[in-house]
């Protein structure tokens, strides 16, 4: 009996330690504050801000909304600090109502504030729908030396092709839906609840899959700057109204020759056709689909998302392909 209970007390403490050691190894250190620029505060928040590896940053999507939904990238900060901010206009960070503020031109002007204000040098940098615009546009005009990598989730770099693209996919709606959306978009009325809910049944196909959302996305549509996302993109992902619906960019990617990584969902609202068109358009790039999965597929595929961001990132950082 003596020797049983020793045994026992001999588990339970290795099966404390352990316990104890998983705790330790998912303590993550967060950093949090403001940076003040002309136009506002922005918020940002470090994860593994103790960390040593080469930071990424995040670039969310929208435009305007806001980081919340991506911060399952956070598991990435057991290897180096990963950095989300709130881009002017949204989430946390301060709202102007000046929509003149708003542009390609600013965001990439405070990217490159953002970078330096918090002292990154190399730097890996993930964009997600808008961010991915963001990012690109960030590399041709500042031309910045020390991007190690670049990671394009759902990129959009063609208004027009997403365009072409949300018309095939609408024309698979039920038929009252698609009225709704033309019978909307002919009178430019879109607060009606017909119209939101054929939006909301967009959405549930092509952006999030999970049912119910998590409560990420849902902490997303929260604090969504909604003036900024009209005024720059449109009353909804497929109606395009906004000053980026002249956004194009294929011609210029061959200028972008860091590692760069391209993923989508299999459904995603930039379907993987045309993620592989980006693709071609950039030589020695990569290109990662994932089954089952719509725009947020670094939620609907977490951990295989975060397995191909981290495989990438180490290799980047390796040189090696």
């Amino acid at each position: 009996m003596l020797k049983i209970i020793s045994l026992c007390l001999i588990l339970s403490v290795l099966m404390a330690a352990a316990s104890a050691a998983k705790t330790s190894e998912v303590t993550v250190t967060v950093k949090e504050g403001y940076i003040n620029l002309p136009a506002g505060k922005i918020w940002y928040r470090i994860a593994g801000a103790d960390k040593v590896g080469i930071p990424l940053v995040v670039l969310h999507g929208g435009p305007a909304f806001p980081h919340d939904y991506l911060t399952s990238l956070e598991a990435l900060s057991d290897e180096r600090p990963v950095i989300f901010y709130d881009q002017l206009g949204c989430g946390n960070s301060d709202r102007p109502s000046d929509m003149s503020l708003y542009s390609v031109e600013y965001f990439v002007d405070e990217l490159e504030t953002v970078c330096s204000a918090l002292e990154i040098n190399k730097v890996h940098i993930l964009g997600q729908g808008w961010g991915n615009m963001l990012a690109v546009d960030y590399m041709l005009t500042k031309k910045p030396d020390n991007v190690v990598s670049l990671i394009f989730a759902s990129p959009c770099l063609s208004s027009s092709r997403f365009i072409e693209d949300q018309k095939l996919y609408l024309a698979e709606l039920p038929d009252d839906l698609q009225k709704t959306i033309k019978e909307s978009e002919a009178a430019g009325n879109f607060t009606s609840p017909e119209y939101q809910k054929a939006m909301n049944a967009y959405y549930k196909l092509h952006v999030c899959r999970i049912d119910p959302w998590p409560d990420c996305v849902n902490k997303s549509f929260e604090k969504i700057g909604q003036p900024v996302y009209e005024y720059m993109w449109g009353p909804s992902e497929f109606t395009v109204t906004g000053i980026l619906k002249d956004y194009e960019r294929t011609d210029r990617l061959k200028e972008i020759t860091v590692p760069t990584l391209l993923t989508c969902g299999r459904y995603d609202e930039v379907p993987p056709s045309s993620t592989e068109y980006y693709q071609s358009m950039m030589p020695g790039s990569e290109i990662a689909v994932f089954e089952d999965s719509s725009h947020h597929h670094n939620l609907e595929k977490n951990d295989e998302y975060i397995r191909v961001v981290r495989d990438f990132l180490r290799r980047s950082e390796a040189g090696k392909k």
